[in-house]
This record gives C-alpha cells, structure tokens and sequence, in this order.
C-alpha cells in the first residue's frame, strides 16, 4: 500500500494517478465523492472526464474493504481518492440529524476505524498495488469550531493509521513530491 498525503490543491492527486498509471495499465479508481450541489456535481464530472477511459470506476465510502477483496481484477492497480473524503462522508452519515454540537465523536470515531480497519485489512491481503490519497490536515490552524476540530483530529490518528501500514509513504508540497517512508 502506498500512501500519498497533502494539502489540498497540493498535487497529490497528480502524483496517485501517475503512480498508479506507471505501475499498471489497468486502474480500478475508488472515488469517495458524493454529490451534494450543483458545485460537487461539476467537480465529479471534471474528475470523470480527466481519467484515462479505461480506467474502471466505483464510487462508493462505504465497506470498501469488501470493495477490494470482491471487485478488483487480476492484473489491476487500485487507486482510493480520497480517503478525507470517506471520513466526511462516514462521520455525516454515522451522525445522522445530530447537530454538530451534540455529536458523540468518540462513538463516531468507532465507526469509522471500523471501515479503516477493514480497509487495511484489504489492502494487506490485495495481490493489487492500493494507491491511497489523504489530505494532511495538520498543518494549519486549529479550526474554531468543533466539529472542525474533531474532525481534524480524528483525520490525523487515521491517516498516522494508514502511514504505519503503507510501505511507501509520499508528502506533496505545492507540486513537489517527498518520498517519507
């Protein structure tokens, strides 16, 4: 598993694509997006359309573990965009109509270990090359809110996770690429 971690707007992406287009002809993409505005919707369509057209394609946050041991051919590189963006996706839906200030992070922060940790568990079994994207957001402020700030924390102790599994680890600042681990 190769991990690759930044800021947004960092070049990670770029750099996950060219990695997993070097190591394989044939990529099997994970997009954790939902569509939630007319913004998201446009975002998702330029992401669509920027992929080689062979590259397959599921789009899905959930139970992605399962994804990984039922769905990824033989002779495949898999690239996960955007695990930020599961988390997102995770911690809202394991939230349900909870406002922000009432939400019990350390229950929700169960939830979504589970699907990291069945994640990981994929990962290692998978003969596939797994390339995962993240965003590293501890870099900034301490946001001034808190859900912001939970969930920047609970984003950090997951991607420590990742980084302690993966074999290769790679920081992306403004373009540049670092080999970290």
């Amino acid at each position: 598993m190769i991990l690759i971690t930044g800021g947004a707007r960092s070049g990670k992406s770029s750099l996950a694509e060219r990695l997993a287009a070097q190591a394989g002809e044939r990529v099997f993409y994970i997009a954790t997006s939902v569509i939630t505005d007319a913004e998201m919707a446009e975002r998702v369509a330029l992401h669509r359309a920027s992929r080689p057209a062979h590259w397959r394609t599921w789009e899905g946050y959930r139970d992605l573990g399962a994804v990984l041991d039922k769905h990824v051919e033989p002779g495949e590189v898999v690239m996960l965009e955007c695990i930020t963006t599961l988390i997102t996706n995770l911690l809202f839906e394991l939230a349900g109509d909870t406002p922000p200030e009432q939400m019990d992070f350390a229950a929700l922060e169960v939830g979504i270990e589970q699907q990291i940790t069945h994640l990981l568990a994929a990962c290692a079994r998978s003969r596939a090359p797994v390339y995962l994207v993240t965003n590293e957001l501890g870099m900034g402020i301490v946001p001034d809110n808190r859900l912001a700030r939970h969930f920047r924390d609970i984003a950090g102790r997951v991607n420590q996770r990742l980084a302690a599994a993966a074999d290769e680890v790679y920081l992306v600042i403004s373009g540049i690429e670092v080999k970290i681990k």
